[in-house]
């Protein structure tokens, strides 16, 4: 068995605008405060995020942070309902779309998945049942 993913982090330049940006793509809650280091984020500027208080309590924990001097990068896949509808509310905030969605045969059963930038330019995957 693999090793399952348990932290994420989306780094950019502007945190707080990153915040916004997620939490109404996504209907996230940050609590912010210190990152663990600050070779991740500027002091004050960590938005953590529980997995645990998102969706059905199932999430993986992660963190948006970063500031001016930081170079954003991230990837991960987010599971959606619908992706296609996802792209559409990415796109309308400020993302690009930059594949899919794509049909991918899984070992139990079909999948979808696609990627957009959000307004920094980060890579991100949605992935959700066909």
């Amino acid at each position: 068995m693999g090793h399952p993913v348990v932290h994420f982090e989306i780094i950019g330049t502007d945190p707080a605008r990153l915040r916004e940006y997620y939490g109404e793509l996504f209907g996230w809650e940050f609590a912010v405060g210190d990152a663990s280091t600050q070779a991740v984020s500027q002091p004050g500027n960590y938005g953590f995020v529980q997995g645990s208080s998102n969706g059905d309590g199932s999430g993986i924990n992660g963190g948006v942070a970063g500031g001016e001097g930081f170079r954003p990068r991230v990837l991960f896949y987010v599971g959606v309902p619908d992706v296609e509808a996802a792209l559409r509310k990415a796109e309308s905030l400020g993302g690009t779309r930059r594949m899919g969605p794509e049909p991918e045969r899984v070992a139990d059963g079909d999948l979808v998945v696609a990627h957009f930038t959000d307004p920094e330019g980060n890579l991100i995957g949605l992935a959700g049942t066909a």
